[in-house]
């Protein structure tokens, strides 16, 4: 089957081409607005920059000082109600299908954009074409895909116009703040959610980079894939990128010996998000899962327990008072979740208390491990014989 335009496509080629298209566009979002001009994290040559902007422009109409601005108010206030598309806050359902009309929302807010965006581009053409006439990048974009496909580019125009929208406004923001694996127990509800990488460039991986914000790459364990990356070791290949920072490599999350070094205290001490996160996976999430198949006969009790899952998995500090309250609600029906919490909350404080103390956190580990064998929980046992073998 053909289509009537310019150029004669058959259905295969203009799926392609859409495909490519909306591609090109996600590496622009990654790459410049994310990576480069919200968390500089690396460094771009003036002809990739000029052309992702030009990109964003005729593909997407968002500004740049707009869409950093949100962002970076976002890694500011995140799970907060300032934060401007919080899942947690919003509900999944409102960011999911009208993440689009919250970006807008906070874009008109002249405050974020006061505070938060700040160093973005300030050129002629920013000041008198990509700012000033957002629409006219994409209605060139119509009229482009029309020339060259007739009528079917029309729907090949609202795939692009929906990839934006719903992958970045609504998985990102919000699949990526509720459903999920965390690496690192960062202050909020940040999740991975592998495998959608190539839709939408390595931002999958999104706990990552709450963890390490500031981090050029994405991925952080080997089997993690981050197309962004990819594209800009490229860049930096062809000298048209210079990457400033990126996130440290994964380290064995153990001690080596039961008398473990200064050396081998500090490494483990400077791992306490991934640490903390590896303790939900092992000990909460598991004593969580045993306690619920105890519940199959109480509907209600097995939906309370149910709900409170994704909050044994945060930081606390990051949890409003309805959270902590279904938190609380748990504890005092369950004696093995509320062992294993008071555990994580214990192993949480050594490292606020003994950070630059090695002798001091070397005991307070030690004391930990010995209490968590005597606990007679086998999650605990187990998780407590990795971290420090005999």
């Amino acid at each position: 089957m053909q289509f009537n335009g310019f150029l004669s496509f058959s259905w295969w080629e203009v799926l392609l081409y859409a495909l490519l298209l909306t591609h090109i566009t996600i590496a622009s979002v990654t790459i410049f607005l994310h990576r480069h001009q919200a968390h500089r994290a690396l460094e771009l040559h003036p002809v990739p920059s000029h052309f992702f902007r030009f990109w964003l422009w005729l593909t997407t109409g968002m500004v740049t000082r707009q869409w950093v601005a949100i962002h970076r108010k976002h890694h500011a206030k995140c799970e907060t109600t300032d934060d401007p598309h919080s899942p947690q806050i919003k509900g999944l359902r409102k960011v999911l299908g009208q993440g689009a009309e919250l970006y807008k929302v906070e874009a008109g807010n002249a405050e974020t954009l006061d505070r938060y965006g700040k160093g973005t581009p300030d050129d002629w053409l920013e000041r008198r074409l990509y700012s000033p006439y957002p629409y006219l990048g994409i209605s060139l974009m119509l009229v482009i895909n029309l020339l060259i496909f007739g009528p079917i580019g029309l729907t090949v125009w609202a795939i692009q116009m929906i990839w934006i929208p719903f992958f970045a406004a609504g998985v990102i923001n919000g699949v990526g703040h509720y459903l999920g694996y965390r690496n690192a127990a960062s202050p909020d509800a940040s999740t991975n959610i592998v495998p959608w990488g190539i839709l939408i460039g390595g931002e999958e991986l999104h706990n990552n980079h709450h963890a390490w914000p500031g981090s050029a790459k994405l991925s952080y364990q080997r089997w993690e894939f981050d197309i962004g990356w990819l594209y800009i070791r490229l860049l930096q290949g062809l000298r048209l990128a210079r990457v400033k920072r990126v996130s440290p490599p994964p380290m064995p999350l153990r001690l080596g010996s039961q008398n473990p070094d200064q050396d081998a205290l500090r490494a483990l001490l400077a791992q306490r998000m991934q640490l903390l996160a590896r303790y939900g996976r092992k000990v909460m999430v598991k004593v969580h899962r045993e306690e619920l198949r105890k519940l199959a006969g109480n509907r209600e009790l097995k939906s309370m327990f149910k709900r409170s899952k994704a909050y044994f998995l945060r930081d606390d500090a990051s949890l409003d008072s309805q959270a902590q309250a279904r938190i609380g609600e748990v504890l005092g029906r369950s004696e093995a979740m509320r062992t294993a919490y008071e555990y994580r909350q214990r192993l949480q404080a050594i490292w606020q208390e003994t950070t630059a103390q090695p002798d001091k956190a070397r005991q307070a580990i030690q004391q930990w491990c010995r209490e968590a064998e005597a606990s007679g929980n086998r999650y605990l046992q187990r998780f407590a014989r990795q971290l420090l073998p005999g």
